[in-house]
């Protein structure tokens, strides 16, 4: 098992821009290498292609503690009771594919959580629009009881 930070030893990475005002810092996000399941022929038994990244949200200085609590909520069983969000990608056969993956993956549940959430107003249905439905309610039940027997004694 092959384990690693997206930067590397000398090389400094530039931040990952999630939003405007969120940019994640590389050394935060680290990325274990682990064999994927499935079909694949020999190529499944020989290549460590998966992608496990993994990313402490409540250690992260990026991150208000407003947006951690909306995406302790997004992330739902992907994180951990310690903050940290676990990101499996296996889909792709390559390596690089599974990585750009799981950033994407990780990029878009901290875009979801960053954004507020749209509070619904109260509103009542106007009354021509009350009208109107209890009108087809009326129209509708009485259509209905046109439809009973039909009595030919007559």
């Amino acid at each position: 098992m092959i384990t690693g930070s997206l930067s590397t030893m000398n090389l400094r990475l530039p931040q990952i821009l999630v939003t405007r005002a969120i940019s994640l810092d590389p050394e935060e996000i680290s990325e274990t290498f682990i064999r994927a399941g499935g079909p694949g022929g020999q190529n499944v038994n020989k290549v460590s292609s998966a992608v496990q990244l993994r990313f402490n949200a409540r250690r992260s200085k990026a991150l208000s503690n407003a947006i951690y609590l909306r995406l302790k909520s997004l992330a739902g069983r992907r994180m951990t009771t310690e903050g940290v969000i676990i990101i499996e990608a296996k889909r792709f056969r390559s390596q690089q594919r599974n990585r750009e993956d799981a950033l994407t993956r990780l990029i878009e549940i901290i875009k979801r959580a960053a954004s507020l959430p749209i509070i619904r107003k109260k509103t009542k249905p106007s009354n021509s629009a009350r009208e109107k439905r209890l009108m087809s309610k009326r129209h509708r039940a009485g259509t209905k009881r046109n439809r009973g027997t039909v009595d030919l004694s007559n």
